[in-house]
């Protein structure tokens, strides 16, 4: 797949995500797309923002960087996925416009002290890790109430909402069933008063199934661009 079937493979995506959105009752805008670009060129991502995509995900801090430079003429909306290090925080806190996969308070508090005071607010979701899983990172739903709490009073950070990386699973049902837990966590929260919108849920492989459990986001790589030319080991594909 190259950028000459970008027209198609978007068109196709959104008729799904449209498709998914309208059986649970929705509009398929109250669904964002968003393009996951790591490992990418610059000119697929320059012609998928010519083609009406205009939030892009990355996970490499220097790459995004030189990506975000060469596009800056096209005003897109930058997040920052995946598991943050606290060596990275400064960048992401100065050039991206969300960050996916907080989990850790620290890393929040990085984000908060480095983030521009001329800057509008960083969005911000916490990952939850809805499975246990060890090999991934996210914070565990009896310390979710409390490191919402705190981040939630962080002065430069909005938090949002709540996004997951569930076990890979090619059952429908049992991905709805990972995808519905974190739509609970994040039910609890909001009837707290925690004003969560964005449910960021759902990659190249599974993102109908997290549409019908309320995703308002979800991640797309491979599904919109092909495979990466660099794969991470050890990671899911978005």
């Amino acid at each position: 797949m190259g950028p000459q079937n970008l027209p198609e493979q978007i068109r196709n995506l959104r008729n799904r995500i449209e498709s998914a959105a309208r059986a649970t009752g929705r509009n398929a805008d109250s669904v964002t797309l968003l393009a996951v670009g790591k490992g990418q060129p610059v000119n697929m991502l320059r012609e998928a923002a010519q083609l009406g995509v205009r939030d892009f995900g990355e996970s490499y801090v220097q790459e995004a960087l030189e990506k975000i430079d060469a596009l800056r003429d096209l005003e897109l909306t930058w997040h920052f996925i995946g598991r943050l290090q606290a060596n990275k925080t400064r960048p992401v806190a100065t050039h991206f416009d969300w960050v996916h996969g907080v989990d850790r308070l620290r890393i929040a508090e990085r984000l908060a002290e480095q983030r521009p005071f001329h800057a509008p607010p960083l969005n911000v979701c916490l990952q939850v890790s809805v499975a246990g899983e060890l090999t991934k990172g996210g914070v565990g739903t009896a310390d979710l109430p409390a490191l919402a709490a705190a981040v939630a009073r962080l002065p430069r950070l909005k938090l949002r909402g709540l996004m997951c990386i569930p076990p890979d699973e090619e059952d429908p049902q049992r991905q709805r069933d990972w995808f519905a837990a974190l739509r609970r966590e994040f039910a609890a929260l909001n009837a707290t008063g925690a004003g969560l919108d964005t449910l960021s849920m759902g990659m190249s492989g599974d993102f109908e199934s997290a549409i019908l459990e309320g995703s308002t986001l979800v991640r797309i790589g491979t599904a919109l661009f092909g495979p990466r030319p660099v794969t991470l080991t050890g990671s899911r594909t978005p």
